[in-house]
């Protein structure tokens, strides 16, 4: 019987020490094919490179794994990877381990959970991994833990058609991993905030800052669970339709 097929991207480049720790985590379930940006692309969403060629390079980085460099997004990766590179659909996509949390809203900023949004859209079992520290040298023992129980309930399991994972980890010692726990994304956005500066030619110019703040008070969420030391399973459509709106809607426009 063949193993599995295995497609791993990320956002934080090819380079990135979450996604190495990803494919060490991944190794023992499957054949892996990498394709990851050659560079950050942090914040990308669902962007796709449509003014500008893509160039894909083969790199050399995981031993005994075939691996690519990608000019464009995560979802660029995701395209190129089924379509050219793969020539099929994976059994299994993965995308991460990100540096940084993509709890509550930060989903849809993501280019991390947008290559697994993208892995569903082509019907693709597809999970997203991020741990809630942002540093480059960060701990991914605990992560790694994570993402091999994800990935052997997934491949035994299965996913809905159209949904992804999105699972988040926190920054503890495995020791201190508390389990893991399936819910609800929660309600929370960053309140932006700009930074204006001044360049040496006297012209304005902005960083964007800002909080990222709660709006609610809960203890079902991906935000509650994960400041108590659990990893968190949100189960992600691309289906943006408001369901619930749709009869009223009717009846105004009626």
């Amino acid at each position: 019987m063949s193993r599995p097929l295995i497609f791993v991207t990320n956002d934080d480049s090819l380079h990135a020490k979450g996604i190495a720790s990803l494919v060490e985590a991944a190794r023992p379930f499957g054949d892996i094919v990498v394709i990851a940006p050659d560079k950050p692309q942090s914040g990308m969403g669902h962007a796709i490179t449509i003014h500008d060629p893509l160039r894909l390079y083969p790199e050399h980085l995981f031993d005994g794994i075939e691996a690519y460099s990608c000019s464009g997004t995560p979802v660029d990766c995701v395209k190129l990877g089924v379509y050219e590179i793969l020539h099929r659909k994976p059994d299994l996509l993965l995308s991460g381990i990100n540096h940084g949390s993509n709890a509550s809203t930060n989903v849809l900023y993501s280019g991390t959970m947008s290559a697994a949004v993208e892995g569903a859209m082509e019907h693709i079992p597809s999970i997203g991994f991020s741990l809630d520290n942002f540093d480059h040298e960060a701990d991914f023992s605990a992560a790694k833990l994570v993402a091999a129980k994800v990935i052997s309930t997934v491949l035994a399991n299965g996913l809905p058609t159209g949904v992804c994972l999105n699972v988040n980890i926190p920054n503890v010692l495995p020791t201190d991993l508390k389990g893991i726990k399936v819910c609800r994304q929660a309600y929370a956005f960053w309140e932006d905030r700009f930074d204006k500066r001044i360049d040496p030619s006297g012209k304005s110019y902005y960083w964007l800052t800002g909080n990222f703040d709660m709006k609610e008070d809960s203890v079902d969420s991906d935000l509650y669970y994960l400041a108590n030391g659990y990893a968190t399973v949100v189960p992600t459509q691309f289906d943006l339709t408001a369901h619930s709106a749709i009869n009223s809607l009717n009846e105004q426009f009626s």
